[in-house]
């Protein structure tokens, strides 16, 4: 049998990155990882199904070099490869939104009924806040905001939201962000916010993009 050539074994290797995001559990692995290392244990968690299906879907991802792993005592730790991992996602995300015509339908649902103004850019964000137009909303849960969050956003989860308003001054546009674009929390959150007269848009994506982007970002409580 003739030895492969060099091209088609670079072709072989791109085709195993191919497949190994071609697993709905191993996007959501690593949209959850984009916030964040986490171990085995938690991301099953997360995800919801059992620590050795999730375990075999991170090897798939590690064997393909999208994500990194350490043993630390009795736990594995995983995190993403690095900021170009989030681009090669969002890479696929917009692809398909641009030619699958199933997409818009289910944008139009559930997504459009909760906020179908147009989503705030990170250009943009990055105009008013340096204006101090803005007052940024991190609605992701507490560990994903201490891990890394945009400068100066105020840490709020959907169930705090109500008693919490006072925080959040009415004089300027809120602008929520979270997990990703199509991440339930920020369209949850600005629909409640504007049955209570907040001015409030989304962010275009999320914490992963963001960071991807090389943009500035906090660690710690900062302002939750």
């Amino acid at each position: 049998m003739p030895a492969k050539s060099p091209r088609s074994q670079l072709l072989e290797q791109f085709a195993n990155v191919a497949k190994a995001l071609g697993h709905p559990h191993r996007l959501d692995l690593l949209e959850y990882l984009g916030q964040g290392e986490r171990s085995v244990d938690a991301l099953a968690k997360l995800v919801g199904q059992s620590v050795a299906n999730t375990s075999q879907h991170l090897q798939y991802l590690r064997r393909a070099g999208l994500v990194t792993s350490e043993k630390r005592g009795l736990y594995v730790f995983y995190d993403i490869a690095g900021g170009d991992v989030v681009d090669l996602y969002t890479a696929l995300r917009t692809t398909t939104e641009r030619h699958t015509a199933e997409i818009d339908k289910i944008v139009s649902g559930y997504f459009n009924e909760r906020d179908g103004l147009e989503a705030l850019s990170r250009n943009e964000l990055l105009t008013r806040t340096k204006e101090g137009l803005v007052t940024l909303l991190d609605v992701r849960p507490t560990d994903e905001y201490e891990a890394g969050h945009l400068p100066d956003a105020v840490n709020m989860q959907l169930p705090e939201l109500e008693k919490r308003l006072g925080e959040l001054p009415k004089n300027l546009e809120v602008i929520a962000y979270c997990r990703g674009p199509y991440c339930f929390l920020a369209f949850e959150a600005v629909a409640e916010l504007r049955k209570k007269g907040y001015k409030v848009r989304r962010l275009e994506d999320g914490y992963p993009e963001w960071k991807a982007a090389g943009l500035p970002v906090e660690t710690g409580p900062g302002g939750n």
